[in-house]
């Protein structure tokens, strides 16, 4: 199963067997004050160099998000994604809750985007799907239904087949959807992680889709985050997640450690080419 996302320079494959893909995070203003208010007075400033920054260090996709607060994203959104998109050539994940900031960004884009996200919550379906028919583009499935957020693995995996079922049914491929399957901090419930992970294997398992998750969720609230992070990425990928979203400076080096062990690295090039970048910005900051 192949999802193929594009801008007009470049295509990024995520799938089986591949290099696992990361779409960085952090242009996103939730939590960070200062940046809403550069959003909400036309600053963007912020956004650009998160643009350059993340795709320097590596970063396959950026996620864009700009809401927030105060702020117009149906006016918005498609400024910021075509801003990005003429700094970079890496594809865009147009992220946004409002459908209609949705439309307005999947109108400016040049390419095919991924879009963060469609849910199970029948309102979202029946606003979301319809503009990822229209426009051709791929999209995110969040394991969330009018009930909320599930548990268990069996849920998630009920609502991961609603959403692929309800996709199919209005012509859009499965192979331009990729499942998120909601992660929770361990801190709060001991047993988030085995659940996750049978979600992705069974996911993967029984509908064939790509699986993404947010990696960072796992150990909100605990110390050393970065240590529980890196552990998560191993076993996601064994699980069979292909992609996650991320703050690529942190989660570059397990995800290509993971890569190579797994045999998505073939020949270690890109695990060998990151650890000498790494070297020549350590000796650069020596020099």
């Amino acid at each position: 199963m192949l999802t193929k996302v594009a801008s007009t320079a470049r295509e990024v494959i995520i799938g089986d067997n591949r290099p696992t893909v990361i779409i960085g995070e952090r242009i996103n203003p939730t939590g960070k004050k200062k940046f809403q208010e550069e959003l909400q007075a036309g600053n963007l400033e912020t956004v650009r160099r998160e643009a350059l920054s993340q795709t320097a260090a590596g970063a396959d996709i950026l996620d864009v998000n700009v809401g927030a607060f105060g702020i117009n994203e149906v006016e918005l959104l498609p400024q910021v994604v075509q801003e990005i998109a003429a700094l970079v050539d890496i594809p865009l994940c147009i992220d946004s809750a409002n459908h209609e900031a949705l439309e307005t960004a999947l109108k400016v884009y040049r390419g095919k985007p991924l879009v963060n996200s469609v849910s199970g919550e029948e309102r979202s379906l029946s606003r979301v799907l319809p503009l990822i028919k229209q426009y051709g583009a791929a999209v995110i499935g969040l394991v969330q239904d009018d009930e909320g957020i599930p548990q268990s693995a069996e849920r998630r995996v009920s609502i991961a087949r609603k959403i692929v079922e309800r996709a199919e049914e209005m012509g859009i491929p499965r192979e331009d959807i990729l499942i998120d399957v909601a992660t929770f901090s361990v801190g709060a419930d001991a047993t988030a992680g085995p659940k996750i992970i049978e979600a992705i294997s069974r996911i993967k398992m029984e509908l064939g889709v790509n699986v993404t998750l947010a990696v960072s969720n796992v150990s909100f609230g605990l110390p050393e985050r970065i240590l529980l992070n890196n552990a998560f990425v191993a076993m996601a990928i064994a699980a069979g997640a292909t992609c996650f979203i991320a703050d690529i400076a942190k989660i570059q080096p397990a995800v290509l450690a993971s890569d190579l062990i797994f045999s998505r690295d073939r020949r270690a090039r890109r695990y060998i080419e990151a650890h000498r970048q790494r070297l020549q910005k350590t000796e650069g900051t020596l020099t």
